[in-house]
């Protein structure tokens, strides 16, 4: 049987709700992401348990246990057990009686194969005990272990139930796939084929996809195979995935930035819901990819990480090499400041001191940011 180290699960709280269920003749484990990514060696955040006890069951425990007792989703089987300030959610096993988009109605279940299989993800199908042994109910650890992200069961089944799976694949694949596999062929067709569903999707929930998948060390396989089966572009219409490739191989080891990859991919972000700092940075560096800015010049202007995200697409997007010493050059503009002030010219007001200093900035701005006060004053 496979195991993990149990000082993976953090902290003592999900130790002892783990202990509660137990103790009391419960199975009890911890599921999905946790595991997953424990196993991978990828930093825990979020931790789930899953238990055979009914809700109402789990509320009395916590209650003779003194435990604060938060019926967050009793309808779903789910109860958050809070200590020291911090939740905890422990849900009922449960099987799916019927699916409909987001929401399903399920019935409680004490069938821990039950309950996997209405999970996502063979991956994410994973259980593991307070001692760190695995198990293993649906063969997802052969899947974790090759990087092949599968749908559990029937592809096209899974999709209809949530049709936002469709780009949890994508983005599943572009964190923890294996590039030189592929994509799941099956997965594949089973979104090309509910790519229109799409459609009922909230904006919000697409967006926070699409950053996270954009935001992976590299998107580019999985977002290739979005735009060929048709996904792509129902969520960034008019969007060209071809630069996307070169952007990261020229990025190296720049930090990934999903609006910068974003950028490459142009489109309409109409169903990313963009905050209004978002859009008005990508408005702003869609602009500058055009214009005939140097890296000084962007680096002042946009400041020194946007300089950087428009050289870099604008590399990409036209096929070129970035300018010789550009991150020299960008730091330098991001740091340089405008020699020339309202008070070297006393003899404006108004719109004519707006309109000269305006006028000198684009002279100093064309020179490069080299021409002194001096020189500019004349």
């Amino acid at each position: 049987m496979q195991t993990i180290n149990g000082a993976w699960l953090g902290n003592a709280g999900t130790q002892t709700v783990l202990a509660l269920l137990s103790d009391a003749g419960h199975a009890a484990f911890v599921v999905g992401g946790c595991v997953r990514n424990a196993l991978l060696g990828v930093a825990v955040t979020d931790v789930d348990i899953a238990t055979d006890a009914r809700p109402e069951r789990v509320l009395e425990m916590a209650q003779a246990a003194g435990l604060r007792a938060v019926p967050t989703g009793l309808d779903h089987g789910t109860v958050t057990l809070v200590m020291n300030g911090e939740g905890y959610e422990v849900t009922t096993f449960r099987r799916d009686v019927a699916t409909h988009g987001r929401h399903a109605t399920v019935a409680f279940s004490t069938n821990v194969t039950e309950d996997a299989a209405r999970r996502d993800f063979t991956m994410n199908a994973l259980y593991a005990d307070a001692r760190g042994a695995v198990l293993d109910p649906l063969g997802g650890m052969a899947d974790l272990r090759a990087r092949r992200v599968r749908f559990v069961g029937d592809a096209r089944a899974r999709i209809q139930e949530d049709y936002l799976r469709i780009l949890r694949f994508f983005r599943f694949h572009a964190q923890y796939g294996d590039p030189e596999q592929g994509l799941d062929a099956d997965a594949l067709d089973a979104c090309a084929r509910g790519a229109n569903g799409m459609g009922q999707l909230s904006a919000e929930r697409i967006g926070a996809e699409m950053r996270k998948l954009l935001g992976a060390p590299d998107p580019a396989p999985a977002v290739s195979a979005m735009a060929q089966c048709g996904v792509l572009a129902q969520v960034v219409a008019g969007a060209d995935a071809q630069a996307l490739p070169r952007l990261v191989h020229l990025e190296g080891e720049i930090p990934p930035r999903w609006l910068r990859r974003l950028l490459v991919l142009g489109g309409q972000t109409d169903r990313l819901r963009l905050t209004r700092k978002e859009a008005r940075t990508l408005a702003q560096m869609r602009a500058a990819v055009g214009a005939l800015q140097g890296p000084a010049q962007l680096g002042y202007k946009l400041g020194h990480n946007q300089g950087a995200d428009v050289i870099l697409a604008r590399a990409a997007m036209m096929e070129t090499p970035p300018p010789p010493d550009w991150q020299t050059e960008l730091t330098r503009g991001a740091a340089a400041v405008f020699p020339v002030r309202a008070a070297d010219l006393p003899h404006l007001q108004g719109p004519d001191l707006g309109a000269r200093l305006k006028d000198l900035e684009g002279q100093w701005l064309a020179s490069n940011l080299t021409l002194t006060r001096k020189e500019l004053l004349g």
